[in-house]
């Protein structure tokens, strides 16, 4: 394809969605709102935007947004939040979009634009501050500063009660992070990603070797040896028992010492404001016992 069919290729969403824009006007025209009718993008956005109290100017949310649950039995369902439809999100009539950053397809969000919808994007950094930011700027964007300040306080007093956790830690864990079980491949989580960032909050030494979200081979998960693996449970299936049944898993210290779990995807990797209970959670569970103690860590 040449580059000239490329760019008409890429506009090609753009002008689906002036067309159908227009179509939504034939029908009945649209009268400027009373308020913001916000599409939110990104669960974790979406956990913020709850807990500012600012859900009555929600009109959708995507796929990933599960907690609070009532969300997503609320507000309709606008797919996966790397994998919008224009006409989805136009249905819905918002007056904006509040997109975590990596939510796409960039061609998708150029439609949404060209509509007349502005897209505000929301940084995505997997670290305490990163949390605190991503709640101000949700603040910002829902007008509830005050609220979102008060909040990004408290998260970080919370970041800053589990350092003073972590520095009681004498010997970090070998850990692993895995995302899926493919052929009896584990898909885990290494340097450079919010599975990584979770797992040195926690107190653990990440073993994956790389950078990214890769497979592993049979040989590197059996000499990287594991002490723990942490399993991404999502859509009701037991990433643990797939992982335990893989041959080469069964080799690991992790294995062997029965320290194969699992933790909700969301609350681990969303990187909300349940990041430091997360954390928290997730260093009880790799330090049951002679490790820092645990207090009462709520989801």
């Amino acid at each position: 394809m040449t580059s000239k069919r490329k760019r008409i290729a890429n506009f090609g969403p753009v002008l689906t969605a002036a067309l159908f824009i227009l179509c939504l006007r034939q029908i009945a025209p649209i009268a400027a709102p009373a308020q913001e009718r916000t599409v939110v993008v990104g669960g974790a956005l979406t956990e913020i935007a709850y807990a500012l109290g600012r859900q009555d100017a929600i009109v959708g949310v995507d796929a990933t947004s599960l907690f609070p649950p009532q969300a997503l039995k609320d507000k309709p369902n606008i797919g996966y939040f790397r994998a919008l439809s224009a006409e989805g999100v136009l249905s819905l009539r918002p007056t904006r979009i509040l997109a975590v950053e990596g939510a796409g397809p960039p061609p998708t969000l150029d439609a949404l634009t060209a509509a007349g919808v502005p897209v505000q994007r929301v940084a995505d950094q997997p670290t305490p501050e990163g949390v605190a930011q991503k709640i101000l700027a949700v603040g910002a964007a829902f007008d509830a500063a005050p609220g979102a300040e008060a909040l990004a306080a408290e998260v970080r007093a919370r970041f800053a009660a589990l350092e003073a956790r972590r520095q009681s830690i004498a010997t970090p864990k070998r850990a692993l992070f895995v995302l899926a079980v493919q052929n009896g491949r584990l898909l885990c989580g290494g340097g450079g990603t919010a599975a990584d960032s979770m797992l040195r909050l926690a107190g653990a030494v990440n073993v994956a070797g790389f950078d990214g979200y890769k497979a592993m081979t049979d040989e590197a998960l059996i000499a990287a040896a594991p002490e723990a693996i942490v399993g991404m449970a999502r859509d009701g299936a037991s990433v643990a028992e797939a992982i335990k049944a893989a041959p080469a898993a069964a080799r690991t210290p992790a294995a062997q010492h029965q320290a194969i779990f699992e933790m909700d995807s969301l609350y681990l990797l969303g990187f909300g404001p349940r990041a430091p209970e997360a954390a928290a959670e997730l260093m009880s569970r790799l330090y049951p016992s002679g490790g820092p103690s645990s207090g009462a860590e709520a989801r």
